[in-house]
């Protein structure tokens, strides 16, 4: 049967299994970060209690986080235990890097590389309208230069690239008002060997152009 990490079925229930399975299945980092409560006025606000929170319930908690990841079953239930209603942070720039794209640019990018038999690794979707495709580690230091002799600037396409120091909200960390992180493709064990960026950034960045480009036009 496929090794395959889904979505809990109960999407109220805790954290901390899909937590666990990720450092146990995939050998990922995991961090726990902010968390979505209701605030005064009934709708959801971020933990951290700023009303202009860029990533509600997404993102770090501590300016040292980065030495905070544990990357065992044992760390990781300690840390949700502490908190658990933590949101599932994964460090990028260790096992994985992360090329992130809008999520327009992403879905006809990747629909093309299905249509190409290109390798595809595990892929994020946000309720930011974001998407993330994992690639090996040591995209964020080549991927300027690759645009560049493909002929595309990186300013322009609204690609990030996430690496070392950075991180990804994962699945199923509810994020804001729009409900919750997703997978577009899952990790399975087909997947668990990840394409280099190089592989994939001939079809993002010709998706993200085309989408930069309708943006401009409308």
């Amino acid at each position: 049967m496929e090794d395959t990490i889904g979505v809990p079925r109960q999407l109220t229930g805790p954290l901390l299994d899909t937590a666990v399975r990720y450092a146990e299945e995939r050998n990922w980092d995991v961090l726990p970060g902010a968390w979505l409560e209701m605030s005064a006025q009934g709708g959801p606000r971020c933990s951290c209690a700023s009303a202009a929170c860029p990533a509600p319930g997404a993102h770090p908690t501590r300016p040292d986080w980065a030495t905070h990841a544990g990357g065992s079953a044992a760390a990781v239930r300690r840390m949700w235990t502490v908190q658990p209603h933590a949101s599932v942070l994964l460090p990028t720039g260790r096992t994985f890097d992360a090329l992130d794209v809008p999520e327009s640019a992403g879905f006809l990018a990747l629909a093309r590389m299905e249509r190409m038999g290109l390798p595809l690794g595990p892929v994020v979707s946000t309720p930011a309208r974001r998407m993330a495709f994992f690639v090996l580690p040591g995209a964020a230091a080549k991927v300027p230069d690759l645009l560049r002799r493909l002929g595309w600037p990186l300013d322009s396409l609204g690609l990030v690239v996430r690496g070392e120091g950075d991180w990804i909200a994962a699945p199923p960390t509810p994020m804001g008002t729009g409900g919750r992180v997703q997978w577009a493709r899952r990790p399975t064990a087909v997947n668990r060997w990840l394409p280099d960026a190089e592989e994939l950034l001939s079809p993002l960045a010709y998706a993200c152009g085309r989408d930069a480009a309708g943006s401009r036009a409308r």
